[in-house]
């Protein structure tokens, strides 16, 4: 039987990654989480002296290019970048930059797109991104567009970097939010935008376990998986 797979988009600080993790757990699926691999790609391309904004040079740089890989260590999904361990570093401010720069790079989008989908064409999976259900996995079983209010989204990240140790002023982080929100949904190549089948799901008034029940609830009704709320 085909695998089934579970795409969720939504735009930056809507809890996808964290919420995908999740679900995949009570599921029992594999997670692949996307947007650390663009943000690994990103950190890679800084480290090489590369502008991320040239897309030349960051698609030149892809051929010597570090294993990304996903471990899980004491019930953590850690990225390692080769043998480096760069779970932090590609959560700062400036890793989400550049992390929306080489997104909107079409050879890095076409370098990894192979990859993501032959772990779904092999694993029951939840994968989580920008363009996930337009664009990667077009034919996923369910499809969900998370959103909330930039805000809202700004005080969620906020609360992330300071529980990771990282010093930022809030508002800088709103105006960051802000700012990735209008390069992904401009950008040429897979803009953000939630898939016309998608089921848009706004957690602005949801906390982290309304909004797995909500995920779980839709996997039960919509795939007659996890128990439903």
């Amino acid at each position: 039987m085909k695998p089934y797979s579970i795409a969720i988009d939504g735009p930056s600080g809507s809890g996808k990654s964290t919420l995908a993790r999740m679900l995949a757990e009570q599921l029992g699926f594999l997670y692949l989480d996307t947007g650390a691999i663009y943000r690994a790609v990103g950190l890679y391309a800084s480290r090489a002296g590369a502008e991320t904004t040239d897309e030349a040079a960051v698609t030149a740089l892809l051929s010597r290019l570090q294993k990304i890989t996903f471990r899980h260590e004491d019930g953590v999904q850690r990225v390692y970048l080769g043998d480096e361990d760069v779970s932090i570093a590609i959560r700062s401010p400036e890793a989400s930059i550049h992390a929306s720069h080489v997104a909107a790079n079409p050879g890095v989008r076409s370098f990894l797109l192979d990859m993501q989908r032959e772990f779904a064409e092999n694993h029951n999976v939840v994968m989580d991104g920008r363009d996930i259900g337009t664009v990667v996995l077009p034919d996923a079983s369910l499809k969900v567009f998370l959103t909330a209010t930039a805000e809202r989204r700004a005080e969620r990240r906020y609360a992330e970097l300071v529980a990771r140790g990282i010093e930022e002023d809030f508002n800088q982080v709103l105006t960051d939010i802000k700012e990735r929100d209008q390069r992904d949904i401009e950008r040429a190549i897979s803009p953000l935008r939630p898939a016309a089948d998608a089921v848009i799901l706004d957690t602005t008034e949801l906390d982290l376990t309304g909004s797995l029940d909500a995920l779980l609830d839709l996997a039960h009704t919509r795939l007659g998986l996890g128990g439903g709320v």
